[in-house]
């Protein structure tokens, strides 16, 4: 690496109209609603290059690639949870700390809606090597289906739109989430199929290592913010799953 003062392409930013960045989130959150959903289709199947991996405590897990990007997919049946009250805990900041406990800020910085924010994540020198001093600066977007499901699209900004709106700070590293996000179906009883879908670049920010142990990590987080919602909520957690 040249040790010269000359900026590097992660160094640059744009500046942007408010309104022309959210006509960017807008449309960008748009294409990320309905990858999730296309992917929560139970009707799908393995079609549409869905592999199954296998199933881990009820959990579904299953895995599409193209190229060096991976995307992972898990499902659960949770039984005598709502919706609404797993929604609480499907977002950005919650997830994000059950990626790494280390995780030291978590701030909107900028609503562009009622549901359309920018989120910065900030994880510290405590996290695991994965995660260590680095950054992300996403948008999270919710929104209901007209037939009740609920969604919520989470990913990185453009690294140069993300500088231009926050300047990276000290020794953070900036990270990059290509695609996140939650589809939470309600079913009949008052329970909900959960389908979480996160798409990952072995290339860039994620070693190739970790790929082969993410199932594993996809189970734990859905099973922690299960756990979360059933310690919030006064219901029998016997008859959950």
């Amino acid at each position: 690496m040249s040790n010269t003062s000359s900026p590097t392409p992660c160094s640059r930013s744009w500046s942007i109209s408010e309104d022309s960045l959210r006509r960017y989130v807008f449309y960008a959150s748009e294409n990320c609603i309905q990858e999730l959903l296309s992917a929560s289709d139970s009707k799908c199947g393995n079609n549409d290059g869905w592999k199954i991996l296998g199933l881990d405590n009820g959990v579904e897990i299953s895995k599409r690639r193209s190229g060096s990007l991976h995307t992972f997919r898990s499902r659960w049946l949770l039984k005598s949870v709502s919706p609404q009250q797993f929604i609480t805990v499907a977002n950005a900041i919650d997830a994000a700390r059950q990626w790494d406990r280390d995780l030291v800020e978590a701030r909107y910085i900028k609503d562009l809606e009622d549901n359309l924010s920018i989120i910065r994540l900030r994880f510290g020198e405590n996290s695991k090597p994965l995660f260590r001093n680095r950054e992300f600066i996403v948008y999270e977007r919710r929104e209901t289906m007209d037939d009740g499901t609920l969604v919520v699209a989470v990913a990185s900004l453009p690294k140069e739109i993300a500088a231009g709106l926050h300047p990276k700070q000290n020794n953070a590293i900036r990270g990059l989430l290509l695609q996140s996000g939650w589809v939470v179906e309600k079913l009949h009883d008052d329970s909900c199929m959960v389908t979480y879908v996160v798409q990952l670049d072995p290339a860039g920010w994620l070693p190739k290592c970790f790929v082969n142990r993410f199932n594993t990590k996809l189970v734990m987080i859905i099973d922690n913010l299960k756990k979360q919602v059933l310690s919030a909520s006064p219901i029998n957690s016997d008859d959950s799953t």
